[in-house]
C-alpha cells in the first residue's frame, strides 16, 4: 500500500539505492513524496564514495537530507575466520561500519539543528546471530546495530529517531557474492521457508521513516521470516 505524500516536502538520501533494497526503499519514498537522492557509485545514483569522510560531510550539507537510509553493504567471502583474507575483511568493515558511520555522523548534527529527522540503517539478522562463514558481514551488522542504540539515544531529545532494520536473506542481486550453500543455509535457518523481498524491506523502513513513528528510536526492527530470536 502506497501513502500518498506522506513524504511531501520531506528530502531523503539513500545510499546503495541503485539496486536491491536500497533502489525498492528509494522508490517507494518517491512514490510517496520525498525528493530522493541516491547515492551509489553504481549508475543511476550520485557518485559519492561513502567510505570518504570527506565527501560524505560534503555531500551531507549539500543534499541536507530530512531522511538518511543507509543500505550501501557487501557481504565479503563466505569462508571461515582463521581462513579469512585481512584484505577482505577491511572492505567489509570499510563499507559496512566505516562508511554508514560517516554517513551517520555527517546528518546528525544537521538534523538536530532543524529539530526533525529521520535516520534508518540497514542491519542483517546475521549481526544477532553470527552466521558461520560469514564472520565479517555477521560482526560488521552487529556494529551497525549497536552504532544505532548508541545515536538513538544521543538524539533522542533532538527530534531525530535513528533506528535500523535487520532482515533474513533478501533475494536480490547480493547473492552473487554468496555461494550456493550459505544461500541455502540462510534460507533453511527461516521458518516461513521463504526469503524476504524488497518491498517488505521498504515498507518497514518507510514506516520508521514517517511521522507515525515519532516515539521510536535507538531499536532494531527484525525482518526475518520468524528467524530472530531476540
Amino acid at each position: 500500500m502506497i501513502f500518498e505524500n506522506r513524504f511531501k516536502g520531506r528530502r531523503a538520501v539513500v545510499t546503495g539505492g541503485a539496486s536491491g533494497i536500497g533502489a525498492a526503499i528509494a522508490d517507494r519514498l518517491t512514490a510517496e513524496g520525498a525528493e530522493v537522492t541516491i547515492w551509489d557509485l553504481a549508475p543511476g545514483g550520485r557518485q559519492i564514495d561513502v567510505t570518504d569522510h570527506s565527501a560524505v560531510a560534503e555531500a551531507m550539507a549539500e543534499d541536507a537530507p530530512d531522511i538518511l537510509i543507509c543500505s550501501a553493504g557487501i557481504t565479503g567471502p563466505n569462508v571461515t575466520t582463521w581462513d579469512y583474507p585481512v584484505e577482505d575483511w577491511l572492505k567489509v568493515y570499510n563499507l559496512n561500519v566505516h562508511g554508514l558511520f560517516y554517513c551517520n555522523r555527517a546528518a546528525a548534527p544537521l538534523m538536530a539543528a532543524k529539530g526533525h529527522g529521520r535516520i534508518i540503517n540497514m542491519a542483517s539478522v546475521a549481526g544477532k546471530e553470527g552466521n558461520p562463514n560469514a564472520p565479517a558481514y555477521s560482526s560488521s551488522k552487529a556494529a551497525v546495530i549497536g552504532l544505532t542504540k548508541s545515536l538513538g539515544k544521543e538524539l533522542a531529545t533532538a527530534g531525530v529517531t535513528v533506528n535500523c532494520v535487520a532482515p533474513a536473506a533478501v533475494a536480490t542481486a547480493i547473492f552473487d557474492q554468496m555461494t550456493e550453500d550459505h544461500i541455502a543455509f540462510m534460507k533453511s535457518k527461516i521458518p516461513m521457508n521463504r526469503f524476504g523481498t524488497v518491498n517488505e524491506i521498504a515498507a518497514m523502513v518507510c514506516w520508521l521513516a514517517s511521522d507515525e513513528a515519532s516515539f521510536t528510536t535507538g531499536c532494531c526492527f527484525d525482518a526475518s521470516g520468524g528467524r530472530a530470536t531476540y
